[in-house]
């Protein structure tokens, strides 16, 4: 039984992908989105190398979690729309478990290529080369906890009018514990302190969203058929 249940994550997973790179646009704008927001802070704060070090990891964090923001309103619409939704809640595996799908293939398809350009971004800030790796990883456990959390935004707003709007007031705040964790990690490393204990409150929240989200996300989706 859970052999099949796995076997039926790993497709709804990939089916969500190919969703995904056959309307590629989204994901394009997604990318797009976050290097236009990145260039347009040296436009606004000046071009002094100085500041731009100083603020580029809250640049790189706060690009990121508007862009991953961007796409959210989305994750269920479509099968609500259409009424795959009700199909997925009657379906034999676990609801909680095809919302994890849906999640993780959000993140290979958005979180996932804003950690890979991130570098070029930070390099572009003037942020300094010992930094790198810990904006890497620090990306790497807080994207996939901003999908988890704005899964959670996305089923609450089906149905709801101006819903980009209100996903916005509903997870932004639960989003601040984990840009704050994220963006001081980098300047920890980058001032030549450990960022390990901010990097381990990240992989927490991420291990804490792993396993309440979905099953948070499951429920307000369930709610939103009736």
């Amino acid at each position: 039984m859970a052999g099949k249940s796995i076997q039926v994550f790993f497709k709804l997973i990939q089916r969500e992908i190919l969703l995904a790179i056959r309307h590629g646009s989204d994901s394009c704008m997604i990318v797009l989105f976050f290097v236009i927001v990145v260039v347009l802070f040296p436009l606004s704060v000046g071009p002094e190398p100085g500041i731009l070090t100083r603020i580029s990891a809250g640049i790189i964090w706060v690009s990121a979690l508007l862009s991953v923001m961007l796409s959210m309103d989305r994750l269920f619409q479509s099968d609500y729309e259409d009424g795959n939704l009700d199909l997925l809640i009657l379906a034999s595996e676990p609801l909680e478990l095809i919302v994890l799908a849906k999640t993780v293939a959000h993140w290979l398809t958005t979180g996932f290529p804003l950690i890979i350009i991130s570098p070029v971004l930070a390099l572009f800030l003037n942020m300094d080369t010992s930094g790198y790796s810990t904006l890497l990883i620090a990306l790497t456990l807080g994207t996939p906890t901003l999908s988890l959390v704005g899964a959670i935004g996305a089923a609450l707003i089906l149905g709801a009018r101006r819903s980009g709007v209100l996903l916005s007031l509903l997870v932004l705040p639960l989003f601040i514990p984990i840009l704050i964790f994220g963006v001081s990690a980098v300047d920890a490393s980058l001032t030549n302190l450990s960022s390990k204990p901010q990097l381990l409150i990240l992989g927490g929240l991420f291990l804490a969203g792993l396993v309440l989200c979905p099953w948070a996300s499951a429920a307000a989706l369930r709610q939103a058929a009736e």
